[in-house]
């Protein structure tokens, strides 16, 4: 009997310490690595951090020598034509790669294309998210066939498994980031 009652009270304790420390346990999980960088970035180009740092989990898992099978380079892995591209509209000439894995150069780039595609897409967060991913040219093109697009402006499928899954990681881990890491703004609300 005692026994029975003993097991039910440490359990009891260790659901309150997990419940406690959830968030020391999640932060282990969702690491904040450059986080003045991707501030100051985000607010420069008029992009949510949190989602900076979500695409950044997404990525490269906080990896700053991040290099996908597909050539994509560090934090926000970014294809080096599209940095490329990024660099030239801000006059910042053609990328050694060197300086793309940096991190600043890498945010700040990331943040550029970020905000970009928001313009693009009208802050659409699942075309954004689809372009980054997968191109805009592909983004543009499903949203012209209703097989993806009712309106012309939103997906309602995403034709790429590889696409629709990250589409959906990276809005997970947005929930997440807004979570753990509030800005001083959401933590005076």
């Amino acid at each position: 009997m005692i026994k029975k009652g003993f097991f039910k009270l440490l359990l009891l304790v260790g659901v309150l310490i997990l419940f406690f420390q959830s968030g020391n346990i999640l932060r282990a999980f969702f690491p904040l690595a450059y986080e003045e960088v991707i501030t100051n970035y985000a607010q420069e180009y008029g992009v949510d951090e949190h989602l900076v740092m979500a695409v950044i989990k997404a990525e490269s898992n906080f990896e700053t020598d991040a290099v996908s099978h597909k050539t994509a380079k560090g934090l926000m892995q970014l294809m080096p034509d599209t940095a490329n591209w990024i660099a030239g509209k801000l006059g910042l000439g053609s990328l050694s790669e060197e300086a793309l894995l940096t991190p600043e150069m890498n945010i700040g780039l990331g943040c550029y294309y970020l905000s970009y595609l928001e313009e693009l897409y009208d802050g659409d967060l699942t075309c954004v998210l689809a372009a980054y991913n997968a191109g805009h040219g592909n983004v543009d093109r499903w949203l012209l066939d209703p097989a993806y697009s009712a309106d012309q402006k939103t997906l309602t499928k995403i034709p790429y498994a590889e696409t629709e899954q990250y589409v959906a990681k990276v809005k997970n881990y947005l929930r997440i980031y807004r979570m753990l890491y509030p800005t001083e703004e959401e933590k005076t609300e």
